[in-house]
């Protein structure tokens, strides 16, 4: 098995995963479940942009993008949690 194999199985496996937390995004029972499954939906996306860049063989351009992504969803993800700590009910 090359490692060309190995990272398209890994792709497959990280855009499941970004499936299941769409589900778990979509169908969260909390603000906190939701805000969870779009964290793990960020991180993986950045996993699957490092691992495009290996296997078109411009890792440097996938990094960079990838990193600009991971700063964009921290600070996304900080907004929304100071939104929700200002309000009375979070759970609604």
């Amino acid at each position: 098995m090359t490692f060309e194999n190995l990272f398209i199985a890994l792709v497959i496996g990280l855009v499941v995963l970004v499936m299941l937390m769409l589900i778990r995004v979509y169908k969260g029972p909390t603000v906190y479940d939701r805000l969870n499954g779009l964290g793990v939906i960020g991180t993986d996306a950045i996993l699957v942009l490092v691992i495009l860049g290996f296997l078109s063989r411009r890792e440097d351009m996938y990094v960079d993008i990838a990193i600009s992504y991971s700063i964009l969803g921290f600070i996304g993800l900080v907004v929304i949690a100071k939104y929700l700590e200002g309000r009375e009910d979070s759970d609604a």
